[in-house]
């Protein structure tokens, strides 16, 4: 690798060059470019070498890097950079010979250390560049969260999330540059982060340990959200029939899933919030139901679904190849099955349902070519009749799913 490598990346603490091991500090002095934030920079001496201050965004990053290709390079960036960092991104643009990679403690493993908490038992994420309402799919009771930020905005924009989803009481604690000599810990309740919006350093780490209040409101990742949970006009996939449905498709971590016919959006958020990094696409005609699926996909903590306006198959063209596909509605429409086979990866799952005779009928011809399980679902709900209960039948529900051949 030493002999092809041309970028570098150390990773540096809010220390500077301090936080540097010795064959770190090495690389740094051999280096002929560095590329750092500006706060970097202008805490450590570069000793006459070509500076860049890192005011560009990562696309651009990527840019200037490839037009530089070859030359050699440095990058300090915190931490560990492959850890939701600079290092990880580039990866996926460069040959892994072409790099070079020295960490430092990342800022999840300072704010553990600092806490004593056990970090295979938090939930470390990303609000840095990212969503905050990615926060949302994280919180439960008792979970305890580490978050890199963006700024300090970030810190307020979290607990007005927590706030309103019944977990005003849980404790924050802003690490504010870790590490460093400037270091600081506040800790504060969520609901008065939310009310009285205090100042925190742009440079921090959140850490959250989640405490529900009476009454608030259970979002588990298990698939099965209850019906209230998704702003909805009726044209919903019940709880049940989703949690059956979800389970055929077998979300898996960075998976990619189209949801055809999406309506309120609820298999393709559930589908991301049941496997890491999960990733979906949900296809949508009408304006309106896009508008509740956009809504409800901030709200539960999806904030990356992709909503595609336009019906299929038309729709499907040009998208990312699936690794699963669910069709909601439209099954029974030309070309909608056909599009989405062709495009599903081998190996992929494909799951159908159906609450018309048609579509009913249309599962049973798919089901004879294709083969497959199918079930009939069929879910009474307890309702009052007067002063008592009574059972309530929901329309029953045909599930097809199949496993497109691996050989193909």
């Amino acid at each position: 690798m030493a002999d092809t490598a041309w970028l570098t990346i150390l990773g540096i603490g809010d220390n500077g060059l301090d936080s540097l091991t010795p064959p770190a500090r090495a690389l740094f002095e051999a280096s002929e470019t560095i590329i750092a934030p500006e706060r970097v920079l202008a805490r450590i001496d570069c000793g006459g070498r070509e500076t860049i201050p890192w005011t560009f965004g990562i696309k651009e990053t990527i840019a200037y890097l490839m037009a530089r290709r070859g030359r050699p390079t440095t990058i300090l960036a915190t931490g560990d950079p492959m850890f939701y960092g600079v290092g990880a991104t580039l990866m996926r643009s460069l040959d892994t010979a072409e790099m070079r990679v020295i960490p430092s403690p990342s800022a999840f493993s300072l704010a553990a250390a600092r806490l004593g908490w056990a970090l295979q038992d938090v939930a470390m994420i990303s609000l840095h560049g990212r969503s905050v309402h990615g926060l949302a799919s994280h919180v439960q009771p008792g979970a305890r969260i580490i978050a890199l930020t963006s700024t300090g905005r970030t810190v307020i924009e979290a607990a007005q999330i927590l706030s309103a989803r019944g977990y005003g009481r849980s404790e924050m604690q802003v690490l504010e540059h870790i590490g460093g000599p400037a270091e600081r810990i506040k800790v504060l309740r969520a609901d008065r982060i939310a009310a009285d919006k205090p100042s925190f350093a742009d440079f921090n780490t959140l850490a959250i340990e989640c405490v529900a209040e009476p009454g608030a409101v259970l979002l588990p990742a298990v698939p099965g959200l209850q019906d209230e949970a998704f702003e909805h006009d009726g044209q919903l996939t019940k709880r049940e029939v989703r949690a059956v449905t979800l389970a055929r498709l077998g979300p898996v971590p960075g998976g990619l899933l189209w949801d055809v016919g999406a309506g309120c959006g609820s298999i393709g958020i559930e589908w991301m919030r049941a496997a890491r990094g999960a990733r979906a696409i949900a296809i949508e005609s009408s304006e309106s139901r896009r508008t509740m699926t956009a809504h409800n996909a901030i709200v539960l903590g999806a904030p990356g679904l992709d909503i595609v306006a336009g019906a299929a198959p038309a729709a499907l063209a040009d998208l990312a190849m699936p690794d699963a596909v669910f069709i909601g509605g439209g099954i029974s429409h030309d070309g909608v099955f056909e599009a989405a086979w062709e495009a599903l990866r081998p190996s992929g799952r494909l799951v159908a349902n159906a609450v018309t005779v048609e579509g009913e009928a249309r599962l049973f011809a798919l089901q004879s070519v294709h083969g497959g399980e199918l079930i009939r679902l069929q879910v009474n709900r307890a309702e009052p009749v007067g002063r008592y209960l009574g059972w309530k039948p929901l329309m029953p529900v045909t599930i097809w799913s199949v496993t497109k051949d691996g050989s193909l």
